[in-house]
């Protein structure tokens, strides 16, 4: 092999490499931590201004696992009335009128081998806070943090002795 040979197949691997690593590190630059959602909520109004109780909207939290997302018609509870003439009220309006759920995005994401059961925080009244932040000064949702390991939620378990069993967790 030539060495023009060797140092064009030098250059495209070098070339390769850089664009490997320029697009893994671009990708991880854009990642968001909150979802861009269909309709522009606002818990700073509804939890905030409002001060509507988390279960009111997520009753599934009192229930059990999970918290559940609103949906259409839990909202047009409301919003028959209630700024009806809002942009955002009438896409809620819209899919109220169709029949059709809103594709709402989850924001709070477990890992799938982490169980996760809303329903013994509520009955020990652990403020929703506590893991979702002050939701209720949050024009749009964020997670306060990323689960990246378990030891908030084992620092948590202690603090109010609840088991640290792994089952409790992991089932």
């Amino acid at each position: 092999m030539s060495l023009l040979s060797k140092s064009i197949i030098s250059l495209a691997y070098r070339c390769a490499l850089i664009s490997t690593i320029l697009a893994i590190g671009s990708g991880c630059q854009k990642q968001e931590l909150k979802p861009r959602q269909p309709i522009a909520f606002s818990h700073k109004i509804h939890a905030g201004q409002y001060q509507m109780s988390c279960q009111y909207c997520h009753s599934g939290a009192r229930r059990g696992k999970a918290a559940m997302i609103p949906s259409v018609q839990t909202c047009m509870g409301c919003h028959q009335l209630v700024a009806a003439t809002k942009p955002e009220v009438q896409k809620i309006r819209a899919a109220w009128d169709q029949k059709k759920p809103i594709r709402w995005t989850k924001v709070n994401v477990v890992p799938d081998f982490v169980y996760f059961n809303h329903q013994p925080h509520i009955i020990k009244d652990i403020p929703c806070q506590k893991c979702h932040g002050e939701i209720q000064t949050m024009s749009e949702a964020t997670p306060p943090f990323k689960l990246a390991n378990m030891s908030y939620c084992v620092d948590c378990h202690r603090e109010n002795k609840a088991s640290i069993d792994c089952w409790t967790c992991h089932r």
